[in-house]
């Protein structure tokens, strides 16, 4: 007889095989009403992606562990002011250029733009809080099985040579970070790396959580990326990449989504990305390489042989060349500016 294990892992491979059922019968399903025509087929779609993908997320949850909170009670900070006006949470989204090279300072160092495969559906492995998110003064929200945001006064970062991990960042003081940002900079703090003080937290909303809340999900989507790729199946990456994308974007206060209000897991998700990418920056750093540029969620410029540091390819551990930007060829040339 198997074990509770065991039947898990039967009971979660069978789930698995019948939500990729739902993607590939989606796909089918729109090719035959658009009578073959792949872009009309893309576009219905992409239309449909979010209450596909919401259809995805229940079927998952199916075997889960965790019952969580779809529409929780939240603080106002996690409430966006006006339209106008921007979110409270700092998400730490990155735009650092080496300040010692230039595009307009004559040289010859050559760059490459290189791109992270599928950022944000990477991101969906990271620590999300499950219920309501409780109060907490000082440190006692923060606990390595509890996730949510917090109040923070961060240290200086004195790396110039390395990006913030706090992002682009210009007005100094407290501000509210992620779980996610959070431990990052608590990593960094450590002996491991010893790059940054520990900042001070003043006060957190917080909840118990977990690492795997989205990890079905994520591997569903995950593995249709691939073979869609490993098919040339654009229709199908591109009907992946709306679902995932539109699902942590409209999971906070959207008239698009009724079926969850998450603000918290939407900033969480939007942080660990950012936080994936600057570990890929350290990384090439320890290797010898310059890390000329890191911007956005995904976009990561290097001066050296940066294939001896990332395996290149489409998939989700792998760096490509960006292509499509204002450096078309993904590769271009700076020069040192005088220090």
């Amino acid at each position: 007889m198997p074990s509770r294990p065991q039947r898990r892992a039967q009971s979660s491979a069978r789930a698995q095989a019948e939500t990729n059922t739902l993607i590939t019968g989606a796909v089918h399903e729109e090719l035959e009403r658009a009578e073959g025509d792949a872009d009309a087929a893309l576009q219905a779609l992409v239309k449909r992606a979010i209450p596909d993908v919401m259809r995805l997320f229940e079927e998952t949850r199916a075997t889960a562990r965790y019952q969580y909170t779809a529409y929780p009670s939240l603080p106002d900070i996690l409430h966006k002011p006006s339209k106008r006006e921007p979110d409270q949470i700092w998400e730490a989204r990155p735009n650092f250029h080496h300040p010692h090279y230039s595009l307009k300072a004559p040289g010859d160092i050559r760059v490459t733009a290189l791109d992270a495969n599928a950022a944000y559906l990477s991101a969906l492995k990271c620590w999300l809080p499950i219920g309501k998110l409780e109060h907490h003064l000082g440190d006692d929200g923060v606990d390595a099985k509890r996730s949510g945001v917090h109040l923070i006064t961060p240290a200086p970062w004195h790396h110039p040579h390395l990006p913030d991990p706090l992002g682009d960042r210009e007005e100094p003081g407290a501000l509210w970070i992620t779980d996610a940002t959070l431990r990052l900079l608590l990593r960094l703090s450590g002996p491991k790396y010893g790059l940054i003080d520990a900042p001070t937290v003043h006060e957190s909303w917080t909840s118990g959580a977990t690492e795997n809340f989205l990890d079905a999900l994520r591997k569903v989507l995950a593995a249709a990326r691939d073979t869609a790729l490993a098919q040339d199946d654009s229709i199908t990456e591109g009907y992946v990449k709306a679902m995932y994308s539109k699902f942590i974007s409209t999971m906070g206060e959207s008239i698009h989504n009724r079926e969850i209000q998450r603000p918290d897991w939407m900033h969480i998700i939007h942080s660990q990305a950012y936080a994936n990418l600057w570990g890929k920056a350290y990384k090439a750093h320890q290797a010898g390489l310059e890390v000329i540029a890191m911007m956005g969620t995904d976009e990561l410029h290097v001066a050296g042989d940066w294939r001896q540091v990332f395996a290149e390819g489409r998939g989700l551990a792998q760096m490509k060349i960006k292509r499509g930007d204002a450096k078309a060829s993904g590769e271009y040339t700076v020069g040192q500016v005088a220090r």
